[in-house]
């Protein structure tokens, strides 16, 4: 599977809505442009290419070919140009660079009083929605027109700067290494992946605490809590202790719902800490509490004041249906679950060059297992197929083995025995090549390799074997987390028991909801 390269521009004009493209045109309009301006007429073809094809542009004899550049160039600033004046794209940031420019503007014509009007009132705005870094921006230019003419606007102006900028200054520190230190741990998880021992554990520790800056929590404002947050969360996965990442989580999210206006300020923040914290959730198995937290998001992104643009609806149908699919999960209700499948592949089609690949892998084999718990083994590995076939993208190592291995187990149960000694030696082969295996992954490594030589009605006693040693890693803190990828125990089980998984499966949620 070979993903086509996409022009830029051609991207671009194709993210546009119909009332965008109006705008557009009308914008081109109010610039008094020719009707039959080249950038106006290269728009309109790309409107109606149905894929990027250079070939047909220069067919249409508007533009020589080494002019064609130039001419991209120019329509996807005056595109830029058109979406930054449209009132949807006018949020906080926007509007305060706006004030900004508009202040700098006046600071050069010499209207110095007119030019700290507008500068105090876009510093108290930025301020007010936690834009630090711009409103030290907008101290500094103060500081400038207050030290080079004499406004006399107020008598201790200089000390007020001075402090507000010193107080600004810090915060921006502390805000630039929780950010800095938040991202290297999310380098280092998609780097080396969780810790598997003791020793990966104290590095990261060591790590996490060697880069922490020194902070009081009465200081901190919104946005320097929230980075706070996000650095505990990532180190807490790193280390695969789940019940941390739920409650820092769990901070990051209240945090939002405490201050409803940073929702509509920072609404993909806002979506991703509600992710983490079901991801959480589902680790912890704590149903209740995940299904109330799911469906709370989904209320409130439905909301009519809750932002809405391409990205955040791409984002949030990709968390909240990602979710959906773990609930189903967790209940073992498979069958149910596979009303999702035709809605989430048409959103699929529709959010395609919004969502990156790798993410829409993990819904194939999220689909896959929803075929597999609810019996369809060869839906499961029509979607597998899809996974294992592609050689365009680098994904996750752990999405790959358990994508290899649950098709090894689908084909197994499909009765697809015809292959099956080929797949084992291709799967093994797969799996040998991989570094730092579970050790849950080397035990299936072990049953595969001698699953050839075990006559068929010796296979029960071979499963009766497997089980029992893998149990022993279902509460190593850092094994149990590859049952989850593949509840390898209850298919297990369910071939030992001759009863389906998703009965297995459903069997121990209820049984996990009588407990609690």
């Amino acid at each position: 599977m070979t993903r086509e390269q996409k022009d830029n521009l051609f991207v671009l004009v194709k993210s546009l809505s119909k009332s965008e493209k109006r705008q557009f045109k009308l914008y081109v309009g109010r610039l008094g442009v020719n009707e039959d301006s080249k950038f106006l007429m290269l728009f309109n073809i790309l409107d109606k290419l149905p894929k990027y094809d250079e070939a047909i542009i220069l067919k249409k004899g508007i533009v020589k070919k080494q002019q064609l550049s130039n001419l991209k160039a120019h329509l996807y600033k005056q595109i830029l140009i058109s979406l930054r004046l449209n009132p949807s794209h006018q949020d906080a940031r926007i509007q305060i660079r706006e004030q900004l420019d508009f202040a700098t503007i006046l600071y050069h014509k010499g209207l110095y009083k007119q030019s700290l009007k507008i500068l105090d009132k876009a510093k108290n705005m930025a301020i007010a929605n936690e834009e630090k870094n711009i409103a030290y921006e907008i101290v500094e230019l103060e500081k400038i027109i207050e030290s080079q003419y004499i406004t006399r606007s107020l008598s201790n102006r200089a000390d007020e700067l001075t402090v507000q900028a010193k107080e600004l200054s810090q915060q921006n520190v502390v805000a630039s290494k929780l950010s800095n230190l938040s991202l290297q741990l999310y380098g280092l998880f998609l780097k080396t992946g969780y810790v598997k021992n003791d020793s990966e554990h104290q590095r990261i520790t060591d790590y996490f605490n060697a880069r922490l800056p020194d902070y009081d929590i009465n200081d901190l404002g919104f946005r320097e809590k929230l980075w706070l947050y996000k650095a505990h969360l990532w180190y807490s996965f790193l280390t695969q202790d789940f019940l941390s990442c739920y409650r820092y989580a769990l901070k990051w999210v209240t945090l939002f719902y405490d201050n409803k206006e940073m929702i509509v300020l920072n609404p993909v923040f806002f979506l991703r800490g509600n992710h983490y914290l079901l991801e959480a959730l589902f680790y912890l198995r704590q149903y209740k509490k995940f299904k109330e937290y799911l469906e709370k998001l989904e209320t409130v992104t439905q909301e009519k004041w809750f932002p809405v643009d391409d990205n955040i609806d791409g984002l949030a149908f990709l968390y909240i249906y990602t979710n959906k699919f773990n609930l189903h999960f967790i209940e073992g209700s498979f069958k149910d679950g596979l009303s999702l499948i035709d809605e989430v592949l048409e959103q699929l089609r529709k959010y395609q060059s919004r969502i990156d690949e790798h993410h829409i892998m993990v819904f194939y084999y999220k689909i896959a297992s929803m075929y597999f718990g609810a019996g369809d083994n060869k839906g499961c590995i029509q979607f597998l197929d899809k996974i294992i076939s592609n050689k365009s993208l680098q994904m996750r190592e752990d999405l790959l083995c358990f994508s290899r291995i649950l098709n090894l187990v689908a084909h197994y149960e499909a009765g697809l025995d015809y292959n099956l000694d080929v797949l084992i030696k291709s799967t093994y082969k797969f799996l040998i090549k991989m570094e730092d295996l579970y050790e849950v992954q080397k035990e299936f490594i072990k049953f595969l390799r001698g699953l050839g030589d075990i006559y068929p009605h010796e296979v029960k006693k071979e499963f009766i074997k497997l089980h029992k040693k893998l149990k022993e890693f279902e509460d190593d803190p850092y094994q149990s987390r590859a049952f989850l990828y593949l509840d390898i125990i209850s298919w297990l089980e369910s071939k030992i028991e001759n009863r389906p998984i998703a009965e297995v499966i459903r069997g121990k949620f209820e049984a996990n909801l009588i407990e609690k």
